[in-house]
């Protein structure tokens, strides 16, 4: 894919308040619920983003409201202005972390990430420029990757002394083999929007300007299926990649076995055989 110039995207307009729309007041990150979708905002745009403790907290607290409300039916994540989804750790604490602090650093990441990769809802990373180090394993955490073609991708951290903290180790290789992972942890390098887009990195590359609206077209349509099924496939993704195939393939059947006893089920059959459009009710 070739890149084009085009306007860089910024942290989504707030709307107009009511009774769909909710945000919440923390230090370092936005976050706007408008109708079904939650707008998580890293908000640090003169450092590009980066990841200090008190961002990771405030994430925490984002996503956990986020999971905790009915309504929200998924999330877009990205970054402030128009330059960094996220450019990495805070270097400026980083470097006076003893060992036992950065292994509990890496753990609280890690913990917070886990929380987005298995949050139960489709969480879209809206990449707007660049992801690298702790960027790049947020971006890996989240449901699917949309990148704006100006974006910038890579695990940099040898060059600081260090190795991926965040899960970049494990999810890197899960996402794009084990050998391409390897290339981009051991020698540091920083790759294109497009370069990513062809190893499997990212989902889809588009116009900057595009970006948010493409993930929220992504999670509109995700949002007419049934939520229950949502829920469950999320899951049982999530789970079969931490075991053997023969291990995903019963949670799979248990999963099967969940929703076709639901409400859920029963309209979804009904409206496919009546040729009309299903009304979900999440039961």
């Amino acid at each position: 894919m070739s890149s084009t110039t085009s306007t860089p995207v910024t942290s989504p307009t707030a709307a107009p308040a009511d009774a769909s729309t909710t945000a919440l007041t923390l230090a370092n990150v936005q976050y706007e619920k408008r109708g079904a979708i939650a707008y998580v905002t890293i908000n640090r745009p003169k450092v590009l983003n980066a990841l200090s403790a008190q961002t990771w907290k405030d994430l925490r607290t984002a996503f956990e409201e986020a999971r905790d409300s009915a309504d929200v039916r998924g999330v877009i994540l990205t970054g402030a202005g128009d330059k960094a989804f996220v450019a990495g750790a805070d270097i400026s604490e980083l470097a006076h972390a003893t060992a036992v602090e950065a292994e509990q650093s890496s753990r609280f990441g890690q913990g917070v990430l886990d929380l987005i990769e298995n949050l139960g809802k489709p969480v879209i990373a809206a990449i707007n420029g660049f992801a690298l180090g702790g960027g790049c394993e947020t971006a890996m955490a989240c449901t699917i990757r949309i990148a704006a073609e100006h974006a910038k991708f890579g695990q940099p951290e040898v060059k600081l002394g260090l190795l991926p903290g965040g899960g970049g180790t494990q999810r890197l290789p899960r996402l794009v083999g084990k050998g391409r992972a390897l290339q981009l942890i051991l020698c540091g390098d920083v790759i294109s929007a497009q370069e990513a887009y062809r190893i499997g990195l990212v989902n889809e590359v588009v116009a900057a300007a595009d970006l948010i609206a493409r993930a929220e077209a992504i999670l509109n349509t995700i949002a007419a299926n049934a939520p229950i099924g949502i829920k469950l496939s999320l899951d049982a993704v999530n789970q079969g990649l931490n075991g053997i195939q023969s291990e995903g393939f019963a949670i799979e059947a248990a999963y099967f076995g969940l929703c076709a006893g639901t409400e859920d089920k029963k309209e979804g059959t009904s409206a496919f055989l009546e040729k009309r459009a299903p009304q979900f009710r999440d039961r």
